[in-house]
């Protein structure tokens, strides 16, 4: 089969996948191919979206599957399309809790409460709502407390293809100031929330 014939299969399937998006596995066996003749594939269909400024979409790697998404210079249109990203309707509460998340998954409610030192069941009620986060198992203790993890949805808005590329923290915090801890946490996720805002 030719190689355009190829590409607008894998734009059928990616565009069909949505925000799941496909694993070159995935790619691989319902394409019917090696994982070679799919990167090929993958890599040039980056291309072509990128090169061709009549497109609005291109193909990204993100937390280990590709997705058809915006590309990132139509930006300023999309958000006057959608007036209040999801994110960006977050308090500081719901930003903290977040940003503590992010950082200690798993981490339980009592947790985040005792780096926050405030309540947080509201913050994490909006966050689950907003499907930033979920519930990724209980602990192994008295009462087996809920523990929360970001989603797949929290590593596609901040465009990031791991967990592991949030800025990162001081190697020595001390334990005995959670305040600062928190501060801290906020302050680094601020940062990566404005750099993906510019």
């Amino acid at each position: 089969m030719e190689m355009i014939k190829w590409k607008a299969i894998l734009e059928s399937l990616l565009f069909a996948a949505g925000d799941e998006g496909l694993t070159l596995k995935q790619i691989c066996a319902v394409m019917e191919m090696e994982e070679s003749q799919a990167s090929t594939i993958v890599k040039e269909m980056q291309e072509d979206f990128e090169a061709d400024e009549t497109r609005g979409l291109t193909v990204v790697l993100l937390a280990g599957t590709y997705q058809l998404v915006t590309k990132k210079t139509h930006s300023i249109y999309l958000r006057r399309l959608v007036e209040s990203p999801s994110v960006s309707t977050l308090s500081q509460a719901g930003l903290e809790t977040l940003a503590i998340i992010a950082y200690k998954q798993p981490i339980t409610r009592v947790e985040i409460e005792q780096i926050r030192g405030v309540k947080t069941e509201r913050p994490i009620q909006t966050l689950m709502a907003k499907g930033l986060i979920k519930d990724v198992g209980r602990m192994d203790a008295p009462g087996r407390p809920i523990m929360y993890g970001t989603t797949k949805e929290f590593l596609d808005y901040f465009n990031l293809k791991e967990i592991s590329e949030l800025p990162p923290l001081p190697d020595r915090v001390e334990e005995d100031d959670v305040q600062e801890e928190a501060d801290l946490f906020f302050e680094r996720f601020q940062e990566t929330v404005d750099s993906f805002d510019e």
